[in-house]
């Protein structure tokens, strides 16, 4: 079992890149799209402050350019393991069913063939019309460390989204007045069936993992809008679609304990014996919807060396990455929280990786 680092675009600098190493870090996993703004690292609707703007970039998404940020990240001794998310003006139709999907699936797969002919394994995304929504960052975590909560009565109002926008990002600004239409669960399934039986034929040929992010936040509607992933014995279905190594998950304990069904450690033991993990976010909670909060790794509900004993237990051999975690009172809050999760994970795999399997 390996230990990674999750850094978004505006981070993939080679300094990080030492960080991660400095930190026993093997592995990174990176975002190349721009869809956080500077309010509270969350994204916007706002289209006055919204930092959050969906463009179509092909750059980020050649045969060079993941060449050339590959090899950066192999210079300092790590390994690219993974790419989180297309670009929602990549793939916008494809969500809404609009008349650009068939267009948008050629260049995704494009996007596939590219990654794999890179060598990149895994390549996440998050197949949702509201996206991560809801979230303010508030003094929850120990000593009062600012983290992200989620509370359905303290939150946003959940006014329904804007057309020319997904995700909470914009896409087109000159979209006409008026709102996207209410989206059922069941049309979303179908939406994304189409997607994977599309997608993963050309993902095997490259040897890339397509890796499913689930709902976050779990609700079963956001701003009016179904969800899929949003009970733990939904990946099965996800799964069931297209029985393949490459439809897989992208593993996120934190929000698969904020779910209200299931336990948290028997769909641990489901999904990594089934070989479905392509990668897992570390992360700890305390609460379930409709009200949690993101905590630090060793002060949650999940008791996360059982955790990662039972990823032991199914021989996954894949990464672990602390993909946000709460921010600690100093000059360099994001690498200071980092480093404490990236401290915490290492040594919990290290004296795993050398115990007995029962």
């Amino acid at each position: 079992m390996k230990l990674g680092l999750g850094l978004y675009r505006d981070r993939l600098t080679t300094d990080n890149f030492k960080f991660a190493k400095q930190a026993g870090c093997s592995h990174i996993v990176v975002h190349l799209v721009d869809y956080y703004n500077g309010l509270n690292g969350l994204p916007s609707t706002d289209k006055e402050r919204n930092m959050g703007i969906a463009r179509p970039n092909e750059d980020i998404w050649t045969y060079e350019h993941l060449s050339s940020l590959k090899r950066e990240i192999n210079e300092q001794g790590l390994e690219l393991e993974a790419i989180e998310n297309f670009s929602p003006a990549d793939w916008y139709d494809i969500l809404l069913d609009g008349p650009k999907k068939k267009e948008q699936m050629e260049y995704l797969k494009r996007i596939i063939q590219n990654v794999g002919k890179v060598g990149i394994p895994v390549i996440g995304y998050n197949f949702s019309i509201a996206g991560v929504w809801g979230h303010v960052n508030r003094p929850v975590a120990r000593g009062g460390a600012i983290s992200a909560t989620f509370d359905v009565t303290n939150g946003p109002e959940e006014t329904p989204i804007p057309l020319g926008q997904v995700w909470n990002m914009t896409y087109d600004f000159d979209a006409a007045p008026g709102f996207i239409p209410p989206i059922s669960s069941e049309e979303l399934w179908e939406r994304l069936e189409w997607f994977l039986k599309e997608l993963l034929p050309i993902a095997e040929e490259a040897g890339v993992r397509l890796a499913a992010h689930p709902d976050d936040p779990p609700m079963p509607t956001i701003r009016g809008y179904g969800r899929l992933v949003n009970q733990p014995s939904l990946y099965q279905k996800l799964l069931d679609i297209y029985p393949s190594r490459s439809n897989a998950l992208e593993f996120c304990l934190g929000t698969l304990q904020e779910m209200t069904e299931g336990d948290i450690y028997d769909t641990i033991d489901q999904y990594s014996k089934q070989d479905a993990v392509g990668y897992v976010h570390f992360r700890n909670v305390k609460g379930k919807v409709p009200n949690y909060q993101e905590v630090f790794v060793d002060e949650g509900d999940i008791d996360m060396i059982r955790a990662m004993r039972i990823f032991k237990k199914n021989n996954y051999n894949g990464v672990f990455i602390p993909d946000h975690t709460p921010q600690l009172a100093c000059n360099a809050p994001w690498h200071a929280g980092m480093a404490y999760a990236l401290g915490y994970m290492k040594a919990l795999l290290t004296v795993i990786d050398r115990e007995e399997v029962v």
